[in-house]
């Protein structure tokens, strides 16, 4: 996959950097790609924290990248030059995959590509920007939104969500793995941006005694996981439970619980020979017939489909001409919506 990341002046240092390290080089076994920084003038481009950064390719980078991210810059409520806008409208005009995340997001609202679609950006700046493009949907506490074609990213370290995400749509969840460890990073976060949001600290060990039932949760999906067991567990009725959990991680336990579920089916489909049946035994559904129905709800296609898609290949997630697997397998673009908890 070739990708450009669109480095305007001023740009955040942060937002290179993560971007370097999610497509640049990377360890043998992990996907590689095509990766450079491009900017309207290459040179020296000035970022937020003053330190020049060299670019040396021009937006004729974007026009030929399958694979195009607007990095947020300090000046974001100034849009882009014209001919940066018309290079983002013609790689989507193209079926490029086209990204943000913080205030890079306000770059493609200017360029008019969220029109009608859902978008997130960094929550301090979520009302200014459905103030300023009230065509769009703005979801302020998602840490990544998926339009498909289209997907935006929540603030700052949000930008490793949405790069992984997107490693896991189009190479799988074992890719996206390898490549979270390599970065020493989860591979998913639960929740949205509503956990990291000021909040009072509790003092009487709630919080510690929430995150050793979630631990016990993913060492035990095979078992049912009811809210009521699960607040026992935390020494808690289950209505100050399901309180204390959303509050922290920003979602319900059954939603939480549901996403970690489809999460490790996805990696035993991926990387192992089990049958579907033992799979959804593991993951705690009934039946092979369960998990089918939650797969195709939640992924879009059957277990059976996403194995031999994403199934231990020598080179899974790219087919011939750079076309994604997944939406091979999927019979066109994913479909839209942000992906379970």
């Amino acid at each position: 996959m070739k990708v450009a990341a669109y480095a305007p002046p001023r740009v955040g240092m942060l937002a290179v950097g993560l971007v370097a390290e999610v497509f640049g080089a990377r360890a043998p076994g992990l996907p590689r790609f095509d990766f450079a920084l491009c900017t309207e003038r290459p040179g020296q481009v000035p970022t937020d924290l003053g330190v020049p950064l060299a670019v040396e390719q021009g937006l004729d980078r974007i026009a030929s990248a399958d694979l195009v991210l607007a990095l947020p810059w300090a000046d974001f409520r100034t849009p882009p030059p014209d001919p940066v806008l018309d290079a983002l409208r013609a790689a989507r005009a193209r079926g490029a995959l086209v990204g943000a995340h913080c205030v890079g997001t306000f770059a493609l609202a200017a360029a008019g590509l969220l029109d009608g679609l859902r978008a997130t950006t960094h929550w301090r700046f979520a009302d200014l920007l459905a103030r300023r493009h009230p065509s769009l949907t703005v979801e302020p506490d998602a840490l990544y939104v998926d339009e498909g074609r289209i997907l935006t990213g929540a603030g700052a370290a949000a930008g490793f969500d949405l790069c992984l995400h997107l490693l896991r749509r189009e190479y799988g969840a074992a890719a996206a793995n390898a490549v979270a460890r390599d970065l020493v990073l989860p591979p998913h976060r639960d929740g949205g941006q509503a956990q990291y949001l000021a909040a009072p600290v509790p003092e009487d060990g709630e919080d510690e005694r929430l995150a050793d039932v979630l631990a016990w949760a993913r060492a035990h999906l095979h078992e049912p996981l009811p809210v009521a067991e699960l607040a026992r567990r935390a020494l808690m009725s289950r209505r100050s439970f399901a309180r204390r959990f959303t509050a922290a991680t920003g979602t319900t336990p059954h939603a939480w619980v549901l996403g970690l579920r489809l999460a490790r089916a996805e990696e035993l489909l991926e990387t192992t020979d089990l049958p579907v049946e033992e799979v959804a035994r593991r993951v705690g559904y009934g039946s092979a017939a369960v998990l089918r129905e939650q797969f195709v709800r939640r992924r879009g296609v059957p277990p059976r489909t996403y194995r031999r898609t994403f199934g231990r290949t020598p080179d899974r997630g790219a087919l011939p001409g750079g076309t994604p697997a997944r939406e091979t397998a999927m019979g066109g673009a994913p479909d839209r919506g942000a992906p379970a908890p």
